[in-house]
């Protein structure tokens, strides 16, 4: 199974900020990551007038766009996803990170920036990355020390 870890922390907690110069480390250490990022609102990655946005209004409950290097899939749901479910969909990859998610029964890594609330301590809370330690026997990083993040994350796979 493919390890999986998620991002959490309130909006403009720094989650995105952080998680692209987590990635950028991961790479250059050669691994191959899969980013799901949680939408808390209804997106649209198709745009008017397209072949694929025509397919969608035509009816299609899913569309798959493909070329050499890249493909995509969007799929209307009848009811949300789990992240398990999601999931079952990647593979060749060393590593899942994920965006959002709090919910959801998965390691944690605790995003937080001063004026934002913390979400608080739970049993899947793996680490903090803030300006100072406030949670008891969790492994604490700055926000600048994203080497350290991707070290600890590379001892967890």
């Amino acid at each position: 199974m493919i390890p999986i870890i998620s991002f959490v922390g309130y909006s403009n907690s720094g989650k995105t900020t952080l998680l692209t110069k987590v990635i950028r480390e991961l790479k250059n250490r050669g691994y191959r990551i899969a980013v799901i990022k949680h939408d808390g609102h209804d997106f649209e990655i198709d745009h008017t007038g397209t072949d694929t946005w025509k397919h969608r209004q035509a009816g299609a409950d899913v569309v798959c766009i493909a070329s050499a290097r890249q493909v995509a899939t969007v799929q209307t749901l009848a009811q949300p996803l789990g992240l398990d479910d999601i999931i079952q969909g990647i593979s060749n990859v060393d590593l899942i990170l994920t965006e959002g998610f709090k919910q959801e029964e998965k390691p944690q890594i605790e995003v937080h920036r001063q004026g934002i609330e913390y979400i608080g301590l739970n049993k899947n809370r793996i680490a903090l990355v803030a300006e100072q330690q406030v949670y008891t026997g969790v492994p604490y990083f700055k926000l600048e020390e994203v080497k350290e993040v991707a070290d600890f994350l590379e001892n967890r796979i």
